[in-house]
């Protein structure tokens, strides 16, 4: 038993140093029936924690999984411990959302863990990652590549996830349990040696503590100082991002504002090379948006030429003229309107366009067209220049290629990508949105009225359809 206290005594001095939990409030503990959450659950009771447990049947393993169901239903009625019970389909999600059942499990597990804390206002999930799975996490980072991040192991809290048993190994909670005379379950597909993670654990660490027997504590206690290492970094560089002109990150700001897909960001090669470490501060923006630590050498290399674009998942940057240019993949597909008749149109979320008729007079402005209504046949079509567009540039006679006449206005690619047009009934090109009308439907002394196109940015007062 005095084994026993040792260690609770580590893990609430721990909990306490990086401000984990507090007293009085509710915590969810996500039970498996394995070793290392029903420590997990035991410990945060015997420390007076006010917890509810939640247990999610994935049906992956046939009898054994209604074993552990069983297993942490009887432990907590024992223990006196309100018990939340799942069950998922996790093959079909798996298949229906074309991820691997791992994935599919986590999405499933986190997706619900987040709804149950809301629905029963508890202010954090405990889950039982251990100092071993921090090691085990930093040896595959290491594989993988991920960066200075990737060297901090898994961290104690992210968001609502709280890691109580980080500052324990797994030597420890199977003492732990002796001392308490505790039974657990046993996961079998934990023991087939199959993928990385548990090649790492069944081969490689135990290789590494032939040669070092202290391993383990000593990439934890690094994975300490990295982390320091990380934060102070993070704010130096946070503070030169902000404080430094050319450099425009638009990211989310709260929960539900937007999401990272919707975001975007301009940044000047001059501000970047301005930093004392140049690549690393390259690094750390655009993985905000989903880019590598490889592909930030690449772009890197190449910021003092123009042209090259790159991907993530979510976004595309571009190199030009010296800037840096991040904008979401683009979706033009979905997003051709068709206009009837005259009106107000919502044709995105970022622009509203206003079409009504007027008096005969040209417009100076670069957001209103005006034209010589009896030229123009309805419906019309708002949409996405393509590839091949021409039109006639107000002023002159010939045709152009609307992507030569944007290369003379010196847009760049992701610009050219978000130009819109708008056409009519016979598909010809009416107005470059916000840049040159047609010259074919130019008002002229014949004509008798304008039909007068207005776009508007989302937050005007106007009304609209």
């Amino acid at each position: 038993m005095q084994n026993c206290k040792k260690i609770e005594n580590v893990i609430a001095h721990f909990i306490e140093g990086h401000k984990l939990m507090n007293q009085g409030q509710c915590y969810l503990v996500a039970l498996s029936g394995g070793p290392d959450s029903v420590s997990l659950l035991r410990i945060l009771l015997d420390l007076g924690y006010q917890i509810e447990a939640v247990h999610c049947n994935f049906h992956l393993r046939g009898e054994e999984s209604d074993r552990d169901e069983r297993f942490c239903s009887q432990l907590c009625q024992g223990l006196n411990v309100q018990l939340h019970l799942v069950h998922f389909d996790t093959r079909t999600y798996a298949e229906l959302h074309q991820v691997s059942i791992e994935m599919a499990a986590r999405e499933l597990r986190y997706q619900y863990f987040e709804k149950l804390r809301r629905s029963i206002g508890a202010v954090g999930i405990c889950v039982a990652h251990h100092q071993d799975d921090s090691v085990e996490t930093v040896l595959m980072n290491l594989l993988r590549g991920t960066g200075l991040k990737g060297l901090e192991g898994i961290l104690p809290l992210q968001g609502y996830i709280i890691r109580p048993l980080l500052c324990i190994n797994r030597s420890d909670i199977e003492q732990y349990l002796h001392s308490i005379h505790q039974d657990f379950v046993i996961d079998s597909t934990n023991l087939i040696d199959d993928v990385t993670r548990n090649r790492i654990r069944l081969d490689v660490i135990p290789l590494l503590e032939k040669i070092n027997p202290a391993f383990r504590k000593n990439v934890a206690r690094t994975t300490e100082y990295v982390g320091m290492a990380v934060h102070a970094l993070e704010h130096y560089v946070n503070n030169y991002i902000s404080l430094k002109s050319g450099i425009e990150l638009y990211l989310p700001q709260e929960a539900g504002d937007t999401t990272i897909s919707d975001a975007s960001a301009t940044i000047t090669v001059q501000s970047i090379m301005a930093f004392p470490s140049p690549e690393l501060l390259l690094y750390t923006m655009i993985n905000l948006y989903g880019f590598s630590g490889f592909q930030a050498e690449e772009i890197y290399a190449s910021m003092n030429k123009s042209g090259k674009v790159w991907h993530s998942k979510t976004h595309q940057l571009l190199v030009d003229r010296g800037k840096i240019f991040i904008q979401p993949l683009p979706d033009h597909v979905s997003n051709n309107m068709r206009i009837p008749e005259e009106g107000n149109y919502v044709f995105s979320k970022n622009l509203k366009l206003l079409i009504n008729y007027g008096q005969p007079v040209v417009s100076k402005e670069n957001d209103t067209a005006t034209l010589d209504a009896g030229k123009v046949k309805f419906p019309l079509t708002l949409r996405y220049s393509q590839e091949g567009d021409r039109f006639v540039p107000f002023g002159m006679r010939g045709s152009r290629l609307v992507s030569d006449f944007l290369t003379d206005l010196k847009c760049n690619l992701f610009e050219k990508q978000q130009q819109l047009v708008l056409t009519d009934a016979t598909e010809k090109i009416l107005w470059v949105v916000g840049k040159r009308t047609d010259n074919r439907f130019r008002i002229d002394s014949h004509t008798e009225k304008a039909l007068v196109l207005r776009v508007l940015n989302p937050d005007s007062a106007e009304d609209i359809r």
